[in-house]
C-alpha cells in the first residue's frame, strides 16, 4: 500500500507537537495500541530529525511518520531523509511541494481559503490541510466546487466533531492537542488514557 493510500485509510494524523525527544516513542506506541497508523512529528519540537529517524527506524514497520511544519525546501529534504513517509505544512509553499514530490513523498500543505487550496493542489500537493479547520460547515463549503481535491482538516476537529468533519467531505483529520496533549507528564497512566483516547477517535470515524 503506498502512503497516499495509507491516509486515505487510517485517516487520523496524530501530531505530535513539543514533546521530550525521549518520551516520542512511547507515545508513538501507545497510539499505535489505540489503533492510529499515521503519525506527524512537527519541526518545531526538539530534535525532530534525530526524533524522526528514531520512531521510523524503531516502529516504521507499524506506523507510517511524517513530518510536521516543514517551511522550506531544505527542511523537507531532511526530514525525507530522516525517515518522513508525508510532509505537512501550515502554509502553502511552492518549494516544500516540489521538494517533496520530487522525493516521491505525499505533500500535504496547509491552506483555508478556496484560491489556496486549488492553488496548492494545482502546484501538485496530495492533500491539502485545511487550517485551521474552523467548522464542519466550512469544509463542506470548500469541498462543495472543488470536490476533486482531497481536503485533511487539522487544528480544530475533536472527538465531538470528527464524525461531522468526515461527513463534510474530509478524508482524513489532523489532530494534536486533543488526542496527544505533551503537556502532560509521560507516565505509565498517562499512556494508558492515551490508548484509550486513540481507540474513541478511530471508533467516531467508523460510526
Amino acid at each position: 500500500m503506498s502512503t497516499l493510500e495509507n491516509i486515505k485509510k487510517n485517516k487520523i494524523v496524530a501530531i505530535i507537537r513539543g514533546a521530550k525527544p525521549d518520551d516520542v516513542l512511547y507515545i508513538a506506541e501507545a497510539l499505535y495500541k489505540g489503533g492510529i497508523r499515521l503519525v506527524e512529528i512537527t519541526m518545531n519540537s526538539a530534535e525532530p530529525l534525530a526524533t524522526i529517524e528514531r520512531v521510523s527506524d524503531q516502529l516504521g514497520d507499524k506506523l507510517t511518520i511524517g513530518a510536521g511544519t516543514v517551511l522550506d525546501g531544505d527542511t523537507a529534504k531532511d526530514a525525507i531523509k530522516a525517515g518522513a513517509r508525508f510532509v505537512l505544512s501550515p502554509i502553502v509553499d511552492k518549494e516544500v511541494i516540489e521538494v517533496t514530490k520530487r522525493l516521491d513523498r505525499v505533500s500535504i500543505p496547509g491552506a483555508y481559503t478556496a484560491t489556496e487550496i486549488y492553488q496548492a493542489y494545482k502546484i501538485g500537493a496530495d492533500i491539502i490541510k485545511v487550517f485551521p479547520a474552523t467548522s464542519p460547515s466550512y469544509l463542506k463549503d470548500i469541498a462543495g466546487p472543488l470536490p476533486q481535491i482531497p481536503l485533511l482538516p487539522t487544528g480544530g476537529v475533536t472527538l465531538d466533531n470528527i464524525a461531522d468533519f468526515k461527513k463534510a467531505g474530509a478524508i482524513g483529520f489532523g489532530i494534536g492537542s486533543s488526542l496527544v496533549d505533551t503537556k502532560q507528564k509521560v507516565t505509565d497512566e498517562y499512556l494508558s488514557k492515551l490508548t484509550d483516547i486513540a481507540q474513541k477517535f478511530v471508533k467516531a470515524i467508523h460510526v
